[in-house]
């Protein structure tokens, strides 16, 4: 059952980091704007800021089964929209349809691996469930080298084949769809909770470090995505004169980094328990990488091996650290809560970075239009790296804290 859902895992993450190997491609062969190609992942994130506050009530209310079913039926439908878009409305409906069944495919995934495998090494599955799904974004990235010849025929042989990972996806839910049904009826499955309220009353009773953590998780996010997943390999390859191949494969190690390490940051965390102090350690790794980039040609490796250990870093810390800031009525609304503020912010910040790219006439002809962008990001970079600072002024002992630590 779980490398059902592993593999669900790995091919919706696979479609949704496919938009950034063929930007380059949009911008010449159908002319897209770089507002218009961050548009395409921004539109991913949009209905996300209400949709996950409710994905998880769906799924009490219908049955994980179900749901994921539904949800990877949506996502490949998006995938396939996407692939036939010609016109940039068609393309973004496309992204727009696979927003809405994958984002909601990840919460089902959660909630599946709670029912097959609670009390039994769940942490783990969740650490491992989440490096397949980073090999995803990983594979997405090399697939112009992979399939070379599929990104020189043009942009829509790439996104077919993301639509192809869309269907892999969904037949690893058809195969979780059948075993979990026979499983229920034979009565081995841990039962599902009921359904939980949102007591919007929540959202006022938040201490300040439980906004500082959201503020350096939307500020860490809005950096890490929408650069990483968007612009990157463009900026890459017009600005250093890498070759796509060449550029997307530099960008997967990103990724590929996150999908060994985070883990390891993570049992760290459990061991250590000073979440506040290794956010600061693990987001000031981020504002150091694009003063690094900055700092011209030849600079890239590192700078990507800086973004890929405070990937690996920031998120192992961050999500568990909710439940040190936040008591346990409250949790699943303070969850909700920072996952829907991530997504506003993934959106806010991929059509700003690609607005900055268009009014700075970033592009092979002019490299220096960059310039602007990865001073956006470096400030939304700081930005996270001065929240886990504040954070980490409020850290308390733990005798302290509010009483739900878990580990």
């Amino acid at each position: 059952m779980f490398s059902s859902t592993a593999l669900a895992s790995l091919g919706s993450y696979y479609v949704y980091d496919s938009i950034g190997p063929v930007a380059e491609l949009l911008a010449r062969d159908l002319q897209f704007t770089d507002t218009q190609i961050g548009m395409l992942n921004a539109i991913y994130s949009l209905p996300n800021v209400i949709l996950a506050l409710v994905g998880g009530v769906l799924v009490d209310r219908f049955g994980a089964r179900t749901v994921a079913l539904c949800t990877a039926t949506i996502s490949l439908a998006g995938a396939v929209i996407t692939a036939l878009g010609a016109h940039f409305a068609v393309m973004a409906t496309g992204r727009l349809i696979f927003g809405i069944g994958a984002e909601t495919l990840n919460v089902v995934v959660c909630a599946a691996l709670a029912q097959w495998f609670a009390g039994r090494n769940l942490a783990l599955l969740f650490a491992l469930n989440t490096c397949v799904a980073r090999l995803g974004s990983y594979l997405a990235d090399v697939s112009p080298s992979l399939a070379g010849g599929l990104y020189a025929s043009g942009w829509q042989a790439p996104l077919w084949l993301a639509a192809g990972f869309a269907a892999l996806s969904l037949a690893s839910v058809a195969v979780y769809f059948v075993v979990d049904r026979r499983e229920a009826l034979r009565g081995t499955l841990l039962l599902a909770s009921p359904s939980e309220r949102v007591h919007w009353r929540h959202l006022f009773g938040f201490g300040r470090d439980y906004w500082l953590l959201l503020c350096t998780g939307v500020a860490f996010y809005s950096v890490i995505f929408p650069f990483r997943s968007t612009f990157a390999i463009k900026y890459l390859q017009e600005a250093d004169g890498y070759t796509l191949a060449h550029a997307s494969t530099l960008n997967s190690y990103v990724f590929l980094t996150a999908a060994f390490a985070t883990p390891l940051f993570g049992l760290l965390a459990d061991r250590v328990g000073r979440h506040a102090t290794l956010l600061v350690v693990g987001s000031v790794l981020l504002p150091v990488s694009f003063l690094v980039l900055a700092a011209g040609r030849g600079e890239a490796g590192l700078a990507t091996a800086l973004l890929g250990v405070s990937f690996s870093f920031v998120p192992a810390v961050l999500w568990p650290a909710v439940s040190r800031y936040v008591s346990a009525a409250k949790l699943g609304t303070a969850y909700g809560l920072l996952t829907a503020a991530e997504d506003g912010g993934l959106t806010v910040a991929n059509v700003v970075a690609g607005y900055i790219n268009d009014t700075s006439g970033a592009s092979a002809a002019n490299p220096a239009g960059y310039a602007p962008m990865l001073e956006f990001f470096g400030a939304l970079s700081f930005a996270a790296f001065l929240c886990a600072l504040a954070l980490k002024a409020l850290e308390r002992a733990p005798s302290a804290a509010l009483g739900c630590e878990r580990r």
